[in-house]
């Protein structure tokens, strides 16, 4: 078995030049509709960024990818949400309690399974014993790209993703209604130029980032 190394794993690729070797992390979503570019932008994010920025992989391609059975069922939809709800939980504990990054990207955060969600709100959070409350507490911003419709380039490039431009506009509208209330909650719009959107989540990201950091991102 190959062992990923936490590095190779979480950090962006630029040095930072700060002299800081403790950070109180804080974590930002970036979340949409399937095919609304957040592994794109991350990808960027990663050449761009400096090391004190953690990526995190989006917890459903690890479930999905290593094999956890993918289907339509109520029973499967409830049990590969549980899986990804813990698994994201955890891997955002990780980032957090090792102070070495200042910002951690996350690939979609806790509350979009309840935009897949096969049973009621109210049986997600007794599920996971939490609130919606609580769980945004968890993020300092969260950045919604807004997938784009069929004539706008929604495409099927990523194996993982199964759903037609419709049925990816109804997710993209869930994932809306799940985080719209967050204080420090933000919508990027599908643009005919794709940059346009990476250069707009870029620049809420650099919002968030230590000054420390964001000082040398920024020269």
């Amino acid at each position: 078995m190959n062992i990923v190394k936490p590095d190779d794993a979480f950090n962006c690729e630029v040095p930072c030049q700060c002299c800081e070797t403790v950070h109180n992390c804080k974590l930002i979503v970036l979340t949409g509709g399937p095919g609304a570019g957040k592994t794109a932008i991350l990808e960027s994010a990663r050449k761009i960024l400096c090391q004190h920025v953690a990526i995190l992989p989006e917890a459903a391609g690890i479930v999905f990818g290593g094999g956890f059975w993918r289907l339509e069922s109520p029973t499967a939809r409830l049990a590969s949400q549980r899986a990804i709800f813990h698994i994201q939980e955890e891997m955002e504990n990780l980032v957090l309690g090792e102070k070495s990054w200042g910002i951690g990207l996350c690939d979609r955060g806790t509350l979009d399974g309840l935009a897949y969600w096969a049973e009621s709100e109210e049986n997600f959070w007794q599920t996971f014993n939490t609130t919606k409350d609580k769980e945004y507490g968890r993020y300092q911003a969260v950045i919604h790209l807004r997938t784009p419709t069929l004539d706008r380039g929604y495409n099927h490039q990523n194996p993982m993703r199964v759903e037609t431009s419709d049925q990816a506009a109804l997710i993209d509208d869930k994932i809306h209604h799940v985080w719209k209330n967050h204080p420090n909650y933000f919508e990027i719009q599908s643009a005919d130029s794709f940059l346009e959107k990476v250069d707009n989540a870029f620049e809420i990201i650099k919002k968030f980032m230590p000054n420390c950091c964001k000082e040398h991102f920024e020269s």
